[in-house]
């Protein structure tokens, strides 16, 4: 079932924010006196079709419903009446058609700044403050002086205000020198300095990658403990051979009584390989079973796992902790702009640093996890799914503008070139162009699905 739940929502998904794309097309190129031949929400045979307007336009709604597109009039694909030649793309200056091209991007990043501008406005925003939680013993965290129950206040001397702040931060930082110095106030009101050093390069590369960056740097945000309790088990793994099911209760491990399940994560982490005894409660009746712990590399060293993941109670942060504000019309917007903006350059940032080797590539995320991370945003409720859509909505916008052929960025330098050198590149040169552009894509979808296909495995 989950299946079927995680592929409505990413079809949900993607017709939505591929619909928002092609409109922007539509729309400038309606506006600049282009002919429009055919406006279409999915691929393939139609199911709806509707012709409308002077220009005789399609409106089409398709059986694959996994993109869309806009056709253009165009003398290169056959034939043009002599009366429509003006209107046709290639006879359009330059500047036109890089406005049409530009527009796609545009409207998703447009969508985004809308969508977050009517939740900053309607419910402002709500953010943890940045606590330091567990900080691990002898970690790069634990070296700089960081201590549990410091509020991180900035990082390399720009202000945070939130988690995300920080993430954002300390991910720019490790992915570019590798130094990023703290400025937390302690527990007891001081301020002081703690500096982050990861001066080898591999290890900076491996922060990087999902859910590493605070890992390996030794420290976690503060959280309400969770209880030891199983949400679900592999049934092939360890727990699932030993007879542990969902809803057991951890209450010991080697008779060791286990506090929360961070408790329960960090001493099961520390044994890898071995085999020990483990306590649970399932209906009010304790049992202890051995459990053979099998391992993972993870930061350069052997990591204890059973193979479970934790059942998430519904669980109350205290409001001390969290950071709320509300906005104005206008001051919703100007946020809206500025969290939209924020999130691009950061996209900027890491590709270009993923190209020169200083970001990990098992951040490209393909089909199989963008589905999946519809379908449980949607199952956390709307605002969970709209947000979804924003950080989406903004990859597809940054993607598209790429210096690829074959996409959007791609057909605005050929553009460009026309415009300057006064005639259009030779046919062999845009196909040559095509070819690279088609390449590239297939070999970031191929390093795409094999990420996906290794997190499923993991």
């Amino acid at each position: 079932m989950s299946v079927i739940w995680y592929g409505l929502w990413f079809i949900v998904a993607v017709s939505l924010l591929v619909t928002v794309h092609e409109f922007g097309h539509y729309w400038v190129a309606r506006r600049l006196g282009f002919k429009v031949l055919r406006f279409s929400v999915g691929f393939g045979k139609p199911l709806l079709r509707k012709v409308a307007g002077a220009d005789r336009t399609e409106y089409v709604v398709a059986a694959i419903p996994l993109g869309g597109y806009v056709k253009m009039l165009d003398e290169r694909e056959g034939p043009v009446p002599p009366e429509d030649l003006a209107r046709s793309f290639t006879r359009r200056p330059p500047w036109q058609r890089i406005l049409v091209l530009l527009a796609g991007p545009a409207f998703n990043i447009l969508f985004a700044i809308l969508v977050l501008w009517g939740m900053f406005w309607w419910q402002g925003s709500t953010e943890p403050k940045p606590i330091v939680g567990d900080v691990t013993v002898d970690s790069v965290a634990a070296r700089a002086g960081l201590r549990s129950g410091d509020e991180i206040k900035a990082v390399n001397g720009d202000p945070v205000v939130g988690q995300r702040d920080v993430v954002f931060d300390l991910l720019d930082a490790m992915s570019s020198r590798g130094d990023a110095a703290l400025t937390v106030r302690g527990s007891d009101g001081s301020s002081r300095v703690a500096t982050l050093s990861v001066p080898d390069s591999a290890q900076r590369v491996r922060l990087t990658e999902p859910s590493e960056l605070f890992h390996g740097l030794g420290f976690e945000f503060w959280l309400p403990p969770l209880p030891a309790v199983i949400g679900s088990v592999i049934s092939d793994g360890p727990a699932g051979r030993a007879g542990l099911k969902s809803g057991d209760r951890i209450i010991a491990i080697q008779g060791r009584a286990v506090k929360d399940w961070r408790d329960l994560v960090e001493r099961i982490g520390s044994h890898p390989d071995e085999t020990l005894d483990i306590t649970y409660r399932r209906d009010g009746v304790d049992h202890t079973v051995p459990v053979r712990v099998t391992s993972e590399e993870s930061g350069g060293k052997r990591i204890g796992r059973i193979n479970v993941k934790v059942m998430t109670p519904s669980i109350s942060v205290p409001d001390s902790i969290l950071l709320h504000t509300d906005f104005t019309l206008w001051g919703a917007l100007a946020r809206a702009s500025d969290e939209a903006w924020s999130m691009t350059v950061m996209q900027g940032r890491l590709v270009a640093r993923m190209v020169t080797g200083h970001v990990s590539v098992k951040n490209l995320s393909g089909p199989l996890s963008i589905a999946e991370y519809a379908g449980e945003s949607a199952e956390a409720g709307t605002e969970s799914f709209l947000e979804f859509l924003v950080i989406i909505s903004l990859s597809l916008g940054f993607l598209n503008m790429l210096p690829i052929p074959i996409l959007d960025g791609g057909q605005i330098v050929f553009q460009a070139v026309e415009w300057l050198k006064g005639s259009p590149l030779s046919e062999r040169a845009q196909a040559f162009g095509q070819q690279v552009g088609i390449a590239l894509l297939i070999l970031l979808m191929g390093v795409a699905l094999f990420n996906d296909i290794a997190r499923q495995f993991s």
